[in-house]
């Protein structure tokens, strides 16, 4: 038996339990998990250290490492996100529907945990909590399998929410951690069938295109974010600087963050050079020629590459255009599907943009970092899926459900 087996027949064991808890009982659970990794953020940032100077020794940039990084107001943050779990509505065991045949038999439609959810991610400790938390409240035991960068991080923070599930009645195997970061038991993983029911990578393009093209286990397939924001004619030019700049330097290295800019012709000479002064912290161009006509200096030329890259750091991929139509055309091209804004004040070209973009979270006059589960009142957020089955956007609690139909009759044959 190999060793994502002997997880899964733990977790098999496990989420009876969790399935079938009352909201009461994984409140609970969700509010002990707060106490305890409050109670032992000394412990959490010194394994958290240990992660961060291997990374330093690796030569991460220090837009991965902030990624990385956990500190006490991050901890508070985490603890938080559990704590407002227990504020939303428990989706388990919902109405969806519900009708009476004619022969009297009721049928009633149900919304269901999933069962045992494997989840693949890079880097982000935050993501073990928060995956769990969701997990959690949605009824589903979980197999958290994260990257060896933040091993320390994620083994001591698993270990605390145990502690929780065993000092609440449940088995600590509601949540397990892959403690083998090798290549083998992400294999394993995508090829459980017997034990997980789905699995959700959360990362790169590369792990999420290598479970995707590899798992027989179904998957949700959260996007990476190549994010773009047009600035149309009509745009407020100081609105449009103060939301690209949010975009791109608030938090760089997340899936949300702006990765292109495209700016319509005529705003683009009094645009440009503003937004450049604009930046909260130094960020490089790679620019079209008109746009390096604009700001000359250090600005690099873009590569089709550049426009079809996740950056995840401080650099942004600008280009000049004719039009709403080359905008839209240009990301129709180029983007992941994750989220795109446009800023104007023309309805016509926002209605337009909203109704022509097809990506999973599209915005008119606002920052594309609020495509995330808190931002959008679902609390934690599992990832940012970017296809169309089984759901689409930020993944709350309902994303992790299914359903079932009861039928309930009184002796009825066919």
């Amino acid at each position: 038996m190999g060793y994502i087996d002997e997880l899964g027949k733990k977790a098999i064991d496990a989420k009876k339990k969790i399935a079938t808890a009352s909201t009461g009982e994984k409140n609970k659970l969700l509010q002990t998990i707060a106490d305890i990794l409050l109670e032992n953020v000394g412990e959490i940032l010194a394994e958290n250290e240990k992660d961060i100077a291997k990374a330093r020794e690796n030569g991460i940039t220090e837009t991965m490492v902030d990624r990385l990084r956990l500190t006490q107001e991050r901890i508070e943050g985490i603890a938080d996100a559990c704590v407002q779990l227990i504020n939303l509505e428990d989706p388990v065991g919902e109405m969806l529907q519900g009708s009476v045949r004619p022969n009297g038999m009721r049928i009633t439609k149900v919304r269901v945990p999933l069962g045992v959810v494997g989840i693949i991610y890079e880097s982000r400790p935050n993501v073990t909590v928060d995956a769990a938390a969701l997990c959690i409240k949605s009824g589903n035991a979980a197999i958290l399998r994260g990257g060896k960068e933040a091993f320390h991080s994620n083994l001591v923070l698993v270990k605390l929410m145990q502690r929780a599930f065993v000092s609440c009645g449940f088995a600590g195997e509601t949540v397990q951690l892959v403690e083998d970061t090798s290549r083998e038991t992400a294999t394993e993983m995508m090829r459980a069938n017997d034990y997980i029911d789905v699995l959700i990578p959360r990362g790169g393009a590369g792990l999420i295109q290598a479970v995707v093209k590899n798992a027989t286990v179904p998957v949700i397939e959260t996007g990476t974010g190549n994010c773009h924001i047009y600035i149309d004619e009509t745009a407020d030019l100081e609105m449009a600087a103060a939301i690209t700049d949010n975009g791109k330097t608030q938090r760089p290295s997340v899936c949300n963050a702006l990765e292109t800019c495209l700016v319509h012709k005529s705003v683009a000479e009094k645009f440009l050079p503003e937004l450049v002064r604009r930046f909260s912290h130094p960020v490089e161009i790679r620019g079209c020629e008109r746009c390096k006509e604009i700001l000359g200096g250090d600005t690099l030329s873009a590569s089709e590459e550049d426009y079809a890259s996740e950056f995840l750091d401080y650099v942004l991929s600008v280009r000049i255009v004719d039009s709403i139509d080359e905008a839209i055309a240009h990301i129709s091209r180029y983007s992941t599907g994750h989220s795109e804004c446009i800023v104007t004040q023309d309805y016509n070209n926002a209605e337009r943009f909203q109704k022509e973009i097809d990506s999973a979270c599209v915005y008119v006059n606002c920052s594309t970092r609020f495509t995330d589960g808190g931002e959008f009142g679902l609390g934690a957020e599992i990832g940012i899926s970017t296809q169309k089955l089984h759901v689409r956007g930020p993944m709350g609690l309902r994303e992790l459900t299914t359903q079932k139909y009861l039928i309930n009759g009184s002796g009825q044959i066919r």
